[in-house]
């Protein structure tokens, strides 16, 4: 999973030269949805339920439609190593809405953590401009980061009610269908793409686009959310390194020294089994925190 999604950045930048971000995203999730439709044939898969419909659609624009058009028109002007470190800033986000819509409680340490990861955020959009100015089109990432933490603070309620397939299939489905606004473009953009901006698309498809996320739903089931999303530290080292040997770029130093603060950041705000969160009620609440990708 932390592999295909990493490489996903990467992957975009080079689908980008081909494609518009909007006619991007949309082949991507399409290729997705036909891989997870057929999928969910062979297995006979469950129905959603009526009543959960609305809150799948929400979440499948949250987390597919506004996170990857987001993701994509900043990987316009972005690296894709500066691009994820900039989304590493979402498990930041995500203890921000906990806060507000989970009754969780930060405590001092908490806030530093987000403080310090901001100030990594700053040092990133200062490094992907010229000359050391701000890039204002690298806060697009953000919007993505803070989709993808209200998607992940949403997610929590209704995860357990439905397979991890199954769960994904719908959410991709419902965050596919409002970027069939893209639709007309997209044929002539087909037609006009070499083979080698297809693969990338056809690979971001089926794999970081529909196995990682399958497989991030199935880590949840397996793994408490804090253990699973430890692991997401490594993304951006991962999409660096792929990043270089793919595209051979890599993010100018004053973004890695942002990025380094950010994630550390992101480490001491969601120290919770320690001393950042306080304890809510007779357990300690989780937050599921979505690096996505992806």
């Amino acid at each position: 999973m932390l592999l295909l999604w990493a490489s996903a950045f990467a992957a975009i930048r080079s689908a980008l030269s081909a494609f518009p971000p909007g006619e991007l995203a949309l082949l991507r999730f399409l290729v997705a949805s036909a891989t997870l439709a057929i999928v969910n044939a062979a297995r006979r898969a469950p129905l959603p339920r009526r009543g959960d419909l609305p809150v799948i659609l929400v979440l499948g624009v949250l987390g597919i439609t506004v996170y990857h058009l987001a993701l994509n028109y900043g990987e316009v002007i972005v690296t894709a190593g500066a691009a994820s470190l900039l989304i590493s800033s979402a498990p930041v986000f995500t203890a921000l809405l906990a806060v507000a819509a989970l009754g969780e409680r930060l405590r001092p340490r908490g806030w530093v953590g987000i403080i310090v990861s901001f100030a990594g955020v700053a040092l990133i959009t200062l490094g992907e401009g010229e000359a050391f100015r701000l890039e204002p089109r690298a806060l697009v990432i953000l919007l993505a980061a803070v989709s993808a933490s209200a998607y992940s603070v949403l997610q929590k309620k209704f995860i357990v009610r439905y397979p991890p397939l199954a769960f994904t299939s719908y959410v991709i489905w419902a965050g596919t269908i409002p970027m069939l606004v893209y639709l007309p473009g997209l044929l002539p953009a087909v037609r006009a793409a070499p083979w080698e901006a297809l693969g990338a698309v056809l690979y971001l498809g089926v794999f970081p686009g529909a196995i990682a996320y399958v497989l991030w739903v199935y880590g949840l089931t397996r793994l408490s959310a804090s253990r699973l999303s430890s692991f997401l530290y490594l993304n951006p080292v991962l999409a660096i390194g792929i990043a270089w040997l793919w595209l051979g770029e890599i993010p100018s130093w004053l973004s890695l020294v942002g990025g380094t603060i950010a994630v550390a950041g992101v480490v001491l705000a969601n120290a919770r089994r320690r001393s950042g969160w306080s304890r809510v009620g007779q357990g300690e609440r989780e937050v599921q925190t979505l690096p996505e990708g992806n």
